[in-house]
């Protein structure tokens, strides 16, 4: 059975998301990770070949066939008595990736976990950032040099997965703290419970549109995506230089008038459809038979785009506080 070349699995790699000159750096590590968060290609058979999404490039192979495996496959038919079609099948299930197929129940565990630290250590940046502030610096980096290696990493590795979770929540936790610390000086009150509600709601409204069919992650939506997010980083990678120099009071593009807050929306839209790429690769993972160990790199992957959604909202509503 040969093996398919995967497709470009860069999508997730191009999200730019600058804020304030003092964070933009900072929060590269959250963003600038690079690359899909999905692993190695689905053999021949597999609809994954003719998927519209760019991320599915990079899932472990369900099974290898060779001489152990066609050995394999007639004994467990001689045993069972069942006809062909139904031994290939449940052969090919108990033999996927060394293990079982991918499963909902499997990537909801998963996130949920992910989740949990990532909230967990968030609450740990949040109370430690004013009185430990270089733990930020170290976030940032452990944050930008995990997300490279779970990104490209041919066999998903759990614990690189949790790590960094770890470090993007206590670098969650910091940024938010700086916000919030802005949002008061201007005498505005509730922005990160904002930014969290808004970005549970756009997560919900984007599954709603994928679930009930409304959206369709089609080739053409994917290669609009794929040409938006290249536009949106280099349009943060020159907001960056500009913020530098003080443009836009330190918020560059972001901060020049309407335009800036149009930008802000951008960059807002552009995060929230991204999910629908994520919901588009998990149900693609689960019908062609993913190894359940993928299900740790949809978590990662559903990280890295909240997150981005999250920080997106967040510099939206801190523009706005600043000039109410």
């Amino acid at each position: 059975m040969a093996e398919t070349p995967g497709l470009n699995p860069a999508q997730y790699g191009f999200k730019s998301h600058r804020g304030h000159a003092d964070r933009d750096t900072l929060m590269m590590g959250l963003h600038s990770s690079g690359a899909s968060a999905y692993g190695p290609s689905m053999a021949e058979n597999s609809r994954f070949n003719s998927s519209n999404n760019p991320v599915l490039s990079r899932y472990e192979k369900p099974d290898q066939p060779g001489f152990a495996y066609e050995e394999g496959r007639t004994a467990y038919a001689q045993a069972s008595g069942g006809g062909a079609a139904a031994v290939d099948q449940q052969f090919a299930t108990v033999t996927a990736g060394g293990g079982a197929r991918l499963t909902i129940t499997d990537i909801i565990v998963k996130t949920t976990l992910v989740f949990s630290i990532t909230v967990a250590f968030a609450i740990i940046g949040w109370n430690t950032y004013s009185s430990a502030p270089y733990l930020l610096v170290i976030a940032m980096i452990a944050g930008l040099g995990l997300g490279l290696v779970n990104a490209f990493k041919a066999k998903v590795s759990p614990l690189l997965v949790m790590l960094y979770a770890i470090a993007q929540g206590y670098l969650l936790g910091a940024i938010s703290f700086w916000y919030n610390d802005y949002a008061q000086s201007v005498q505005y009150e509730g922005l990160i419970q904002q930014a969290v509600v808004g970005t549970m709601t756009a997560f919900a409204v984007m599954l709603f549109l994928y679930g009930t069919g409304i959206v369709k992650v089609t080739g053409k939506f994917a290669r609009v995506m794929m040409i938006s997010i290249v536009s949106y980083a280099l349009i943060g990678f020159a907001s960056l230089i500009g913020a530098m120099f003080g443009m836009g009071d330190g918020w560059g593009f972001y901060g020049v008038g309407a335009w800036g807050l149009l930008l802000c929306l951008v960059g807002v839209a552009l995060a929230a459809f991204t999910l629908m790429l994520d919901f588009e690769a998990i149900k693609q993972g689960i019908a062609n038979g993913a190894p359940e160990r993928e299900s740790w790199r949809m978590a990662f992957g559903l990280l890295m785009t909240l997150i981005w959604l999250y920080l997106e909202i967040l510099r939206f509503l801190a523009i706005l506080a600043g000039r109410d």
